[in-house]
């Protein structure tokens, strides 16, 4: 898997000198082709990696504080990129977000070393724990700020907590892309989920007769 494409990296705090992408992309490539010869990632230590990348430890400590993070950009460059929300509405947005899901479930499914690395990263406490805290948590503050932009303009109920509708939301493409590998992720399925969950999130007064 070649990450000469890969997105931009989620904003950290800076570390030593100015990074060097293509020093990152070697890197991250070396952890890949090791992942990709069946090392598991408990095997992968920091030194195993910069050998197999050609830098040094302290090259790779420059840019990750460990292997945990390291192991997090890894994930995130092979999944499909955050995308842009047009901001038009929350209806909008939400949908966005929620094709950008399925389409991460079917990425999963086809790649055999994502869905394997991800596994395996759920049995590490640490790993996982700096997936949430680097990955799902700004994910999460992101879709609860268009909830309540739509709550400000009256799109959708102040009566209901952000976090209860963020699950509502987005908890049936969850179970279907994570939860269930044999569901169907047909095109038209995040629109499908947005609009009929919103349906019963609308003010009564705003709601189809």
């Amino acid at each position: 898997m070649s990450l000469a494409d890969s997105h931009p990296r989620h904003d950290g705090p800076a570390r030593g000198r100015p990074r060097s992408e293509a020093v990152e992309r070697s890197i991250m490539e070396g952890v890949l082709r090791l992942l990709e010869d069946g090392v598991p990632l408990a095997e992968l230590s920091i030194e195993r990696i910069a050998r197999t990348a050609g830098v040094g430890k302290s090259t790779i400590y420059r840019r990750w504080s460990g292997k945990e993070e390291l192991f997090v950009d890894v994930v995130r460059t092979a999944e499909p990129p955050d995308p842009e929300l047009p901001g038009t509405s929350a209806r909008d947005d939400l949908v966005v977000l929620m094709e950008h899901l399925r389409r991460r479930g079917l990425m999963s499914r086809s790649s055999v070393l994502l869905h394997n690395v991800i596994a395996q990263m759920k049995s590490s406490p640490k790993i996982w724990d700096a997936y949430h805290a680097i990955v799902v948590e700004p994910r999460r503050r992101k879709q609860h700020a268009i909830l309540r932009r739509g709550q400000e303009s009256g799109e959708l109920r102040t009566d209901i907590d952000v976090d209860v509708m963020n699950d509502m939301i987005f908890g049936p493409m969850l179970v279907r892309a994570v939860m269930r590998p044999d569901a169907d992720l047909p095109e038209g399925l995040a629109e499908q989920m947005v609009d009929t969950v919103l349906e019963g999130l609308r003010p009564v007064s705003s709601r189809t007769p």
